[in-house]
């Protein structure tokens, strides 16, 4: 699958954001700040589609598939970036429909290869993601070997762990 990349993600309600936050920063993550991000869905036919608004960045349109598990799951992805995003939305909206909006605020920390995403999302609540982002091909086992450290250095415990995207439990 030439020019997609993939990454193993682990999603989960997190019920004291503060004490991740801090456990991450104990670890030695990297803060790189909040941002506030808005994915607008559309109706796809394989996999999911969304165009993300994070000002001041450029907007990008990420096209990605992924199993709907607890646990680990691998995520195959292919990020544009889109240089005339309201125009785009247009036509998506137009020809396939606007399935869902997720508006969300994003703390983006960075462990090793590991993107640590401390969310708070409109109407759903407070959640953490780890996106170990895969390095080289084959298997995933180094990510699998770092999400699973992570998840014991954060106390992400299996209880707490969500199958499904944001704009699934929106929906």
């Amino acid at each position: 699958m030439p020019g997609k990349q993939r990454n193993l993600e682990v999603k989960a309600v997190d019920p004291d954001p503060q004490a991740t936050l801090a456990a991450a920063l104990e670890l030695g993550a990297e803060d790189r700040g909040l941002m506030h991000q808005r994915d607008t869905y559309f109706h796809a036919v394989i996999g999911r589609l969304k165009l993300r608004e994070a000002p001041p960045r450029p907007a990008e349109l990420i096209a990605y598939d992924r199993a709907e598990l607890a646990g680990p799951k691998v995520s195959l992805y292919r990020v544009v970036t889109v240089a005339d995003h309201l125009a785009l939305i247009d036509a998506l909206s137009d020809s396939l429909g606007v399935r869902c909006v997720v508006e969300k605020a994003r703390r983006l920390l960075l462990w090793r290869n590991v993107r640590i995403h401390l969310d708070r999302v409109a109407g759903l609540g407070h959640f953490v993601e780890l996106e170990a982002v895969a390095t080289a091909p084959g298997g995933l086992e180094v990510e699998r070997d770092r999400v699973e450290e992570l998840r014991q250095a954060l106390g992400i415990a299996d209880e707490r762990l969500v199958a499904r995207g944001y704009a699934d439990l929106l929906a």
